[in-house]
Parts: structure tokens; sequence; C-alpha cells
């Protein structure tokens, strides 16, 4: 039998195929639902991860309030756009693991705004009264903040461009897409909407909140402190490993399951989702659909600093060097000796002991966890995913380590390995000569100075928006980083690697 092509008119058809375990939306869609929750940036992450606790709780809770107005800024948004309109908004969730594939019709998108086509359309959205958060997955680049400084970037072009009273109605960015809704709602006499970063940025509330107050004090000082007093900026740790979606995914699900999808996403079982109940304008009850709802941004932060340590920071120790080693995937990776005790080891004796202790979570086993889920091979996660913009991962996941580690004198060879890995990367050519794609939103600024620097960290460690003078000055630091780039530029990451595995 052909696949069923996703829609609504065939749900009740893909379910009576019954080719493998599937579940479908049971819920009302479409003018049947508010839209209580306007999403910046549909990509994989989110449809794992938001739109999934939303699906939860629309199936199994009967919220009906809280459906997803998907948005998207920027031109290559078309393709989303076109996807999901071709399916009425639905799309496939397969989870993978050793235990099988599982698939998941979700129905938690019930629109989808495509701002280069309407921005007036986006701003009167996010405006409305029946929308109460609006959530953003805009990568690290998206929220304009200087590392170094935790400053707005009020100089770029992009901000200067909405900053300019003329553009109100027509914004480039998510800032004045915020501010120019907020301004409405001011106006209407409605409460400011949430703004809730689903990013995986450490303090991503806070950073959000700072962005945008800096924004609106430099358009309206009286609407800046109408936000900063109004508005809810919810800090939260998010968990869930999306690859990109592959031909071979699609062709999987319609043999397996039966779907003919435009989009489907590809994830794992595990989901994780810790934020702060902190809301300006009401919320669903997303703790019925498992996330953690936690008192105070302090508790998001313990969370959040075992995830990003851990996690993220070992996804740099096997993303960069392996793809230097010319892996393609996560769990070649994890599957080779030497790196899989290299990460071990690296997260047990130089990132384990700088973590803060949580009550009731058990470091050993969630590093136990961790490993499990790189080496899931159903998954297929490629490493050039992992190591897209590393100019926003590198300064969170390695860099904060290796800063405690000098302040505590503690060992950080491995994590020093990572960033001399890194800079090598940066040249865009792995160990055997064969060139890949550097995606970075700083790679001209980055390639020219590893180029100019060589086997010599400084050049890049000059870059003042992503690392520190505690980095700079320290002698320990630089020799490690040094040898580091030393023996891998003769050597490669293969014949270094042994170096730093105990």
């Amino acid at each position: 039998m052909a696949p069923f092509k996703l829609n609504s008119k065939n749900l009740a058809q893909i379910a009576a195929a019954g080719k493998a375990q599937i579940k479908i939306p049971s819920y009302r869609r479409g003018s049947a639902v508010k839209e209580g929750i306007v999403h910046i940036g549909v990509g994989g992450f989110h449809r794992a991860h938001l739109a999934v606790y939303v699906d939860q709780l629309m199936q199994n809770h009967g919220v009906n309030d809280y459906a997803i107005c998907g948005v998207g800024l920027q031109p290559f948004d078309a393709t989303m756009r076109d996807a999901l309109g071709s399916q009425d908004h639905l799309y496939t969730v397969i989870e993978r693991s050793a235990k099988g594939s599982f698939a998941n019709v979700v129905g938690s998108i019930n629109s989808f705004l495509f701002a280069p086509d309407d921005r007036e359309a986006v701003i009167e959205k996010m405006a409305h009264p029946d929308t109460h958060i609006v959530s953003l997955t805009i990568t690290e680049s998206g929220y304009y903040y200087n590392e170094n400084t935790h400053q707005l970037q009020a100089e770029h072009p992009d901000i200067q461009y909405d900053l300019d009273p003329v553009n109100e109605k027509a914004p480039r960015t998510t800032f004045g897409f915020l501010y120019a809704a907020l301004a409405r709602r001011q106006q209407a006499g409605l409460r400011p909407f949430t703004v809730m970063s689903c990013d995986n940025m450490q303090k991503n509330g806070a950073i959000t909140r700072n962005m945008l107050q800096s924004f609106a004090r430099l358009r309206n000082p009286d609407l800046a402190q109408w936000i900063a007093e109004k508005a809810h900026f919810p800090n939260a740790m998010v968990d869930r490993i999306t690859p990109q979606t592959t031909p071979a995914d699609k062709e999987a699900l319609a043999a397996e399951f039966g779907i003919e999808d435009a989009w489907p996403v590809v994830t794992e079982p595990f989901m994780q989702w810790v934020i702060e109940d902190h809301f300006s304008d009401g919320r669903p009850p997303f703790e019925k659909a498992g996330a953690q709802l936690v008192k105070n941004v302090h508790a998001v932060e313990e969370f959040e600093k075992h995830k990003l340590r851990l996690l993220n920071g070992s996804h740099s120790a096997i993303g960069y060097p392996g793809q230097l080693a010319g892996f393609r995937y996560v769990h070649e990776v994890m599957q080779h000796p030497l790196f899989s005790k290299f990460v071990w080891q690296m997260m047990q004796e130089e990132v384990k002991p700088l973590l803060p202790h949580i009550p009731g979570v058990d470091i050993d086993q969630y590093c136990r966890t961790l490993v499990e889920r790189f080496s899931n091979p159903t998954i297929m996660d490629q490493l050039p995913r992992v190591c897209l913009n590393a100019s926003g991962k590198i300064p969170q996941f390695i860099m904060p380590s290796i800063a405690e580690a000098i302040w505590g004198t503690g060992p950080f060879r491995r994590l020093c390995f990572v960033a001399a890995a890194w800079f090598r990367y940066l040249n865009g050519v792995d160990d055997s000569g064969k060139p890949f794609d550097v995606i970075d939103p700083m790679r001209d600024e980055l390639q020219a100075k590893a180029c100019a620097g060589g086997t010599n960290p400084w050049e890049l460690l000059t870059t003042r928006n992503l690392f520190g003078d505690d980095l700079r000055t320290d002698e320990r630091f630089l020799k490690e980083v040094t040898t580091a780039m030393e023996d891998i530029a003769r050597d490669g990451i293969l014949k270094t690697l042994p170096k730093y595995v105990d």
C-alpha cells in the first residue's frame, strides 16, 4: 500500500492502516482552538520539544487555548512554511532507540506566518489578546548578545534598522517584532506577553530580557520601563537531541509507518525541560506534560550548568575533533574506544568537580545516560549539526569550565584539547586534507585569525567578544592549548588523542 500524504483528511486512514505503532492527534484544531503561543524559529528542535509538550497537553489534558502559531523571520523559513502548509501544519516526530522506532503525529502547531510576506501580520498576531506567550528558538546569533560585554550589539546594522522609527511596522529582528507588538499591547491596555526563550543558552531568559530592554530604551524609555515592570522572561534549560532530517528518514517513515511527510523530525526518547515558573500573562500546565517547573532562576541555573557543561561540552568534545578525524556521526565517534574514554574522563575528572550538587540528582547516572544517548546508533546525529555556530557554543560549553579550572588550579588538559581542536577546525580542512563547510556567523573573522595564527592560539584569543582576559593571560592555559594545536597540526587527532587518555 502506498503511504498516505500527511494531512487532516488522512489521519484516520493513517491510524487504521496500523503499519506500526503510531499516535495521531484526536484533539480539536484550527478555528476550534485559541493560539496562545506564538513561536519564532520553527526548526527541528522546537518541533521535537516545546511543540511536543503542547501536543501532550492538548491530547491528554484538554488544553485548547495554547495552540502554537509558528513564525519564520528569515527567507530560509519559506521551506518550513511550505512543508507545514502542505499538510495542515501536521508533522511526524520519530523517536528512535535500541528498543525500536515510534512515531507521533503532532498537531500543536496550528498555523504559520512567514514574516517576509507580511511583517505587519506577525506584529498583530503577537499583540492579539489571545497571545499569552511568545517563545523563541532563534539560535545564539539571533540575540545580538556580546559575550564579552554582555551588552546588546546595538551597532549591528539589523538592530540599527529596527531602531529607526520609520521601520517599526516592518522590523527585521526578533527584538524589533517584540518591541512593536508590546508597544501595541501597552496602548491597548493589555498585559505584556511572556517572552520565553527555548534556546540552548545559559541564562536564556535573563539575556532575552536584558537585550529587549536595552533595545526598548534606545527607542522609548517609557515602554522599556513598562516592560521592566510588567513583562516576564523565564529562564529555562532545554534538552533533546534532534539531528537534521535526511531523505532517508522520510523514506523510512513512509516504509515503516505509511506516512508521506514533507519534513518529519527524528529525535531520541529522552526529553527534559526545566523552567522558571515566572509568567506575566498566564501559562498552560506544562508540568502535566512532564516539564519541571522551579521557583527561581538559581534552580534553573544548577540544572542548566550540569547540562551545558556535561552534555553540550561533551558534544563539543565529540564534534570538532571527530570532524577533523573524518567521522560523520556522533555514535561513530563514541564507538571509537579512545574517544569514548576521552569523553568519559573529561566529564568525570575535569567537569564534574566544578558542578553544584542538586538534591535528587545522581550526577554519575546522568553521565552514564549521556554516554548512552551519544552512543545511540539509530539517531544518526551528524557531526556538522553538532559543530554549527560554534562561536556561540564554545564560550558557553567549554571555556567556563576552563576558566573555573584556572581559578581553582584544577585539571583541564582535555578541555584545552577540545578548544585546540575547534581552533584547528576553523580552517575547514580535516586531517586527511578533505575540506568541509564551517557554518558560523563569525566564520570570516575567525577563519582569518585561524589562518594568521597557525598553531599559535593568540590571534583567536584576541576575539574579545568570545574570550576574556582570564584566558589570554594564563600561562598554563596558553601552554596547554598551544601544545595541543601543534600536536594536532603535526600528527592529526587520532595520533594526538592517546596523550589525553589515561
